[in-house]
């Protein structure tokens, strides 16, 4: 699965202009938003999942943009009491087409899904270590990003059952409240050396950002492990 650079970028501009523009969603700390949009369209996920404990969020919306420029989808399992609030906060942004809605038990839903490729668990609730358990990834290429992670808490890495087939990479990221981005991809010879000559050929990538307020277009260059 080959990094897009150009999805990222989009993805991660539109993020910043919806997330500007839509006043009643919850934001996080900014970047993070971007990131996680920018690291899911990049890698071309298709199904995307969030659990979450709270209302649609600006991660949501995050994760629609990136869903947007992949022809994916987003499958969003929340509580039946803020359904409608979601709903209402992802059509006012325009990506009602990218989103799905669940309100079932997460740790019935989840084992549904198959080959996942990208998800995104908020840790506030006390039974996350066993719904980022329950994911099933892509074996191929997957991301799973634990969101809210405080004290001693730790993500897929710290509680996953090893798997000899799969090679686990986990990231604690300065961006975000405790986030933690796990890379999981086919832990065989040839994959990683595969990997290995395609990160010495392209080592960092360029992210466009418009500051609507300025007018101002900055542009940064970020190496392939933050991007990844």
């Amino acid at each position: 699965m080959e990094w897009s650079a150009t999805c990222a970028a989009r993805a991660y501009l539109d993020t910043l202009r919806l997330c500007n523009n839509v006043g009643s969603l919850r934001v996080q700390e900014l970047g993070s938003n971007e990131f996680v949009s920018a690291l899911a369209a990049g890698m071309k996920a298709k199904l995307i999942v969030e659990v979450t404990s709270s209302p649609a969020s600006s991660s949501t919306i995050a994760l629609a943009a990136a869903a947007r420029q992949t022809g994916g989808k987003v499958v969003c399992i929340l509580p039946e009491p803020v359904l409608d609030e979601s709903k209402k906060a992802i059509n006012n942004s325009g990506l009602n087409d990218q989103v799905e809605f669940k309100t079932e038990d997460p740790s019935k839903l989840l084992p549904r899904y198959k080959n996942i490729d990208f998800s995104l668990v908020d840790c506030k609730d006390e039974s996350y270590a066993m719904l980022l358990n329950l994911i099933d990834v892509n074996p191929v290429r997957s991301v799973v990003v634990a969101n809210n992670l405080v004290g001693d808490r730790k993500g897929l890495e710290g509680i996953r059952r090893k798997d000899e087939k799969l090679a686990v990479r986990s990231v604690k990221h300065s961006i975000g409240k405790g986030m933690e981005v796990t890379m999981i991809s086919k832990n065989d010879e040839t994959d990683h050396k595969r990997h290995h000559h395609a990160r010495k050929r392209n080592k960092s990538k360029w992210v466009a950002k418009f500051d609507e307020k300025s007018g101002e277009e900055h542009i940064f260059r970020l190496s392939q492990l933050d991007l990844l």
